[in-house]
């Protein structure tokens, strides 16, 4: 791995740490990652996104250290944060690469008729309009729906006060065996331990309530806040593992179909959840296939 270099973005209501790959002057490549992880996900993309002549940032996300833990951790203000260090950076032709939370912050980029990323990727979440209930399948998709709750009952835990925070580090340990079988997680969980104590934890947490009940701090992360659910403008890359554990892949079946002209989705049939991680050079390969 080539160790990557350090910056910081001082926003509106967050101080943002991020790791970097490449020269400053170069295009944009924005990387952000998801729960329950930390920027050191892209330590196998950055490299080669810098070798391919982009200034690969990636930041932990609000909430993780060494970033700040707001209160705010809706879409909302996630989306803020992107577009902002956009603007901190000032370069042309930018690109954005979001995992899990953040494939939900590029795939509301993707929803905005104005914004400055040419071009982005979305790994291991759809976008949700897409993948809407209703329709003539109706009965597969109600089904696809049940069968996902089983999956999904971290959901349900981190709803509630205090005891996901307690159990936080077990937890965790306990998604990343289940979403990536196979997987030695032993490095990402020691970057999560660094990037989770205890007082950012509730930020951490708040990801998955305030999916449930948003609460923007400001105008602008509401409107932002409204694009999770909104139609897509722009194509996107969409990457999924075919052993994913976290969500079924009966949702990313005819995707393709109901995305703009130009996306493309692909399936890695030996990845999981992190299938960046698992699968680094077939992953590395799509998304800078897809970005020249």
């Amino acid at each position: 791995m080539t160790e990557p270099g350090r910056i910081g973005f001082d926003l509106d209501d967050v101080s943002l740490r991020a790791l970097t790959w490449g020269d400053k002057g170069a295009p944009l490549a924005l990387c952000l990652h998801g729960y329950p992880d930390t920027a050191w996900t892209w330590r196998h993309l950055g490299p080669e996104l810098a070798a391919r002549g982009y200034y690969a940032v990636a930041p932990f996300s609000r909430g993780y250290a060494p970033s700040t833990a707001p209160t705010d951790v809706s879409t909302g203000s996630r989306v803020a944060d992107a577009l902002d260090i956009a603007a901190h950076v000032g370069a042309q032709r930018s690109v954005v690469i979001g995992h899990d939370w953040g494939a939900f912050t590029a795939n509301a980029l993707a929803a905005m008729p104005d914004q400055p990323f040419a071009k982005m990727v979305s790994m291991a979440v759809p976008p949700l309009a897409a993948v809407q209930v209703g329709g003539a399948d109706l009965a597969r998709q109600l089904l696809t729906v049940l069968a996902q709750s089983g999956n999904s009952w971290y959901i349900f835990v981190n709803q509630f006060p205090v005891i996901p925070e307690r159990v936080f580090s077990s937890m965790t340990a306990l998604l990343w065996r289940r979403w990536s079988p196979g997987y030695d997680a032993t490095e990402d969980i020691a970057h999560l331990a660094d990037a989770a104590p205890a007082d950012h934890r509730s930020s951490i947490v708040g990801y998955y309530r305030q999916l449930v009940r948003p609460k923007p701090s400001s105008d602008r992360h509401r409107e932002l806040n409204d694009l999770l659910m909104a139609p897509l403008h722009h194509p996107i890359l969409q990457l999924y593992g075919a052993t994913d554990g976290c969500l079924r892949t009966r949702f990313f079946e005819g995707l393709a179909d109901k995305l703009p002209t130009g996306s493309r989705v692909e399936r890695i049939e030996h990845g999981g959840h992190f299938m960046h991680l698992e699968q680094p050079a077939e992953v590395n390969r799509l998304v800078l296939d897809y970005l020249a």
